[in-house]
């Protein structure tokens, strides 16, 4: 087998149709196709058939984050727009802590149209009657990113009310279209509930509360997790081998309940999506380094890129209980990390044993994520995917993948 670190991306691209990328969702999310992969063998169903292929008494993890109103739209003066997507709390760092914020705070963002803007502050008026004018200035150059200090004159107002008044929901680029009032609702799963996401975590677009409920009847325990997804969800791997491509940083948190689920139901483990199954496997690879560091703080707490092709002797349930002994000792009821985690070919999966997830785009981190998963079989889904009318990308249909 290829070294992860040497493995080329061309070897990962399939021919992709503008035609079968799904440009809106299904009028009703369960009644998008479901392909199921089970040991190199292919069925198709509905989505909403979903329970009858998921084993009693198996734990189903999702990943309960929000997309925010990510995309502010600034006029210079001269008629210039200026494009400000926010990525990531700065100042304060802490998403629940920038949100609840009256007059000031700081992004990581990408700008738009970033040689019009050069120095100054923008500012943008909106809220009707009780006209509220949002300022934007740049603080910071950081190569493709800036720091963007955002301040406003309403302290009634929060920056959650703020994105939410004035923002735009940053739908993909590659639907290559405006964003819709319903992208409002169809682009967030029904269980979305915590803030920070600037892609919606497209696996659980299907799930309807009907799914949900007949799960729950058939004895699958539900738990969640958050994985905030970034902009870096998008990006493509320009490098020729994986040993060039430097893979985007997410922040987590897991509860403490959640692990002992995870402990109670090892090696019955379905995760909801690429970002959960990023977070999962990444919990295993944080107890791991809890074995030798017991006493580690929790800024110590991150997976980097290729920690995970180190050895790892650790069962599963030893990193878990090291987890759970450091966040008793640390008395936190919540673990909070960050992963730079690579899944691809080559990987050895602790955690997951099922995953759910959409067709991904050609040559992408997440294409190799899936066939890690599927022992270098991806091909054979995607053919059966692309002969068979399935729909692709973030709105397309879904796979559920057993190992």
């Amino acid at each position: 087998m290829t070294p992860p670190k040497q493995i080329k991306i061309t070897d990962y691209d399939y021919p992709l149709p503008d035609g079968r990328i799904a440009k809106f969702p299904l009028a009703k999310r369960d009644m998008s196709k479901l392909l199921v992969w089970r040991g190199g063998q292919i069925s198709e169903s509905r989505f909403r058939n979903i329970v009858d292929f998921i084993p009693d008494n198996s734990l189903l993890v999702f990943n309960n984050t929000k997309v925010i109103q990510a995309r502010l739209l600034f006029h210079k003066p001269s008629g210039a727009q200026i494009e400000i997507f926010c990525l990531e709390p700065h100042e304060p760092a802490d998403y629940q802590q920038v949100f609840i914020q009256t007059e000031a705070c700081s992004w990581l963002c990408l700008i738009g149209n970033s040689k019009r803007w050069k120095e100054g502050k923008l500012s943008l008026s909106f809220g009707g009657g009780n006209k509220t004018v949002l300022s934007a200035e740049r603080l910071e150059n950081r190569g493709e990113t800036s720091i963007v200090r955002f301040s406003w004159d309403n302290p009634r107002l929060t920056f959650a009310d703020v994105l939410e008044l004035c923002g735009e929901l940053p739908i993909p680029p590659y639907l290559n279209r405006k964003t819709e009032e319903s992208d409002k609702t169809t682009y967030q799963t029904v269980y979305s509930r915590i803030k920070g996401s600037v892609a919606a975590p497209t696996a659980g677009l299907h799930f309807t509360k009907e799914v949900l409920a007949s799960l729950e009847k058939k004895n699958v325990a539900l738990e969640e997790l958050t994985l905030h997804v970034g902009a870096g969800t998008f990006k493509p791997v320009k490098s020729e081998t994986l040993d060039g491509h430097e893979m985007h940083t997410e922040c987590f948190s897991v509860k403490r309940a959640t692990v002992e689920k995870l402990l109670e139901y090892e090696g019955r483990v379905f995760a909801v999506g690429t970002t959960s199954v990023r977070t999962l496997e990444s919990l295993y690879h944080i107890g791991v380094y809890l074995e030798s560091h017991p006493d580690a703080s929790p800024e110590e707490l991150s997976v980097s890129q290729w920690t995970a092709y180190e050895d790892k002797s650790l069962t599963v349930s030893a990193s878990l209980k090291n987890i759970l002994s450091w966040m008793e000792q640390n008395r936190l009821e919540s673990l909070v990390a960050h992963t730079q985690i690579l899944i691809a070919p080559g990987y050895d999966f602790k955690i997951v044993n099922g995953m759910i997830t959409n067709f991904h785009q050609p040559k992408s981190t997440l294409m190799l994520l899936v066939s890690a998963f599927v022992g270098g079989r991806w091909r054979e889904i995607y053919d059966y995917a692309l002969a068979h009318d399935f729909r692709f990308l973030s709105y397309g249909d879904s796979s559920l993948l057993i190992q």
